[in-house]
């Protein structure tokens, strides 16, 4: 993938994810998951630009949801900002996320109140980027951050 990356001049982004996709929900468990995604982020950086790897192409997602508990994910969201230490956008796709359901008591088609509420506080807390299924809904609320945030 650096590569790729490398030839074409891209961004790549270095999510974390706790195992492989077909068992990060095997029983996830950090004893501190912000200093474990922090560690993660380090190390892939570092091999990332040892291979060419432009350090501003590199955008940084937390991973959230892929191999992690409910707790961890309201952690990791609550302390985004602590990511900015790398100088790199930080990326969060909180979007209809199991976990917005296990909060809400709420089915996939329902948790677009959650999703949107989880948008506003990434923001808040220092997200650059967010990915999302209602860009609409998200762009408002991410105005309103915005408008406070300026004020």
């Amino acid at each position: 993938m650096v590569n790729v990356v490398c030839e074409f001049g891209t961004s790549l982004i270095i999510m974390h994810i706790k195992g492989r996709p077909d068992n990060m929900q095997e029983n996830p468990f950090y004893d501190d998951v912000v200093s474990e995604i922090k560690a993660y982020f380090k190390e892939r950086m570092d091999f990332a630009t040892n291979h060419g790897v432009k350090e501003e192409n590199i955008i940084l997602d937390p991973g959230i949801g892929f191999g992690k508990r409910v707790e961890d994910n309201l952690k990791i969201i609550k302390h985004i900002s602590d990511f900015k230490e790398f100088g790199r956008p930080i990326l969060i796709g909180t979007s209809m996320k199991s976990f917005i359901g296990k909060i809400t008591d709420s089915p996939l088609h329902e948790r677009t109140e959650g999703t949107i509420a989880s948008i506003a506080i990434c923001v808040w807390n220092g997200a650059d980027i967010v990915r999302v299924h209602d860009v609409r809904g998200a762009k408002k609320a991410i105005q309103l951050v915005d408008a406070v945030m300026q004020s």
